[in-house]
């Protein structure tokens, strides 16, 4: 199969392992290009026998995924338009009633037949880590990487999944602590909290991902299908009626003073390298609230 024509995606596939690279400067921002992209790779891969493990990195030492692109809180074309891209991505595949675009694409990447594994080396914000969450495993290097949903700061919800799956992966209270308090946590803190499998030395990441991958690919297809089914009893998804509550609760926050925050953190350097560096310090440098309470 023909994986070269997904824009903001570098796809590789050798012994059984799919190497999907998100490549799209300047921060692989989960915008009307990627969102698509990664969407229609999921719905063609699905049935590509070649194809036993999937590895998503990033090309960016930097930035896994920065976050879904804010152009969706201040512009109201924005989503109707990159839903509608990602909707033509993937013919056929049914969006469930009352999910939005990026909840439907984490639950068709945790329903692949295949492994699918993360590789965290950058920081991997709101939906990047959101997309992270949906893969089967996640490893990240120390040092190097960063987990945060900072949805709260702009006064909304994680709405893309992270509110119901963090919760699944991490237990209440730690993702409370997260999805609230909206730090930024690094691989270690990652590891222990559950959010990820292992913290790894970030110049021994990709030696490790890479053999982890192979020895999977090299396990019969219906094993592999006959362990994730029951996996999947053992800990079965969250309904779809968790998905609608996290949707509904989101948009009822889409308020002018919502917009208004958005707009006054992209004037502050939100959305650009530079401020996506330390976004955790400039977003608390335009509340003072945030700010005051971080020093006591």
């Amino acid at each position: 199969m023909d994986y070269r024509s997904w824009a903001g995606l570098k796809i590789t596939v050798a012994h059984g392992v799919a190497t999907v690279s998100l490549d799209h400067p300047p921060l692989n921002l989960m915008d009307g290009v990627l969102l698509p992209s990664l969407r229609g790779f999921a719905h063609h891969v699905r049935t590509d026998a070649d194809v036993r493990v999937i590895v998503f990195q990033s090309a960016d030492p930097e930035f896994f995924s920065a976050h879904g692109d804010m152009a969706y809180l201040t512009d109201p074309e924005a989503l109707p338009a990159a839903t509608q891209a990602a909707i033509d991505a993937a013919p056929g595949a049914v969006i469930p009633h009352g999910l939005n675009i990026l909840q439907a694409m984490g639950a068709e990447i945790r329903d692949l037949p295949q492994v699918t594994i993360g590789k965290v080396a950058g920081f991997a914000r709101g939906a990047g880590n959101e997309f992270l969450m949906s893969l089967d495993m996640r490893f990240a290097a120390i040092g190097r990487s960063g987990q945060a949903q900072p949805e709260s700061t702009l006064a909304i919800l994680p709405g893309g999944g992270g509110t119901v799956n963090m919760t699944r992966l991490l237990g209440p209270a730690r993702a409370l602590e997260l999805l609230i308090g909206g730090q930024l946590v690094g691989a270690e803190v990652a590891e222990r909290y559950g959010l990820v499998n292992r913290a790894l030395p970030a110049d021994e990441i990709d030696a490790f991902v890479d053999a982890l991958a192979r020895r999977m690919a090299g396990v019969r297809p219906e094993v592999v299908a006959a362990i994730k089914a029951t996996v999947r009893a053992a800990t079965p998804p969250a309904s779809d009626t968790a998905y609608v509550a996290e949707n509904a609760f989101l948009y009822s926050l889409f308020t002018e003073d919502m917009v208004e925050v958005a707009r006054k953190q992209l004037a502050a350097g939100v959305q650009t390298r530079e401020g996506e560096r330390d976004l955790e310090g400039l977003v608390d440098s335009l509340s003072p609230g945030f700010r005051n309470a971080a020093q006591q």
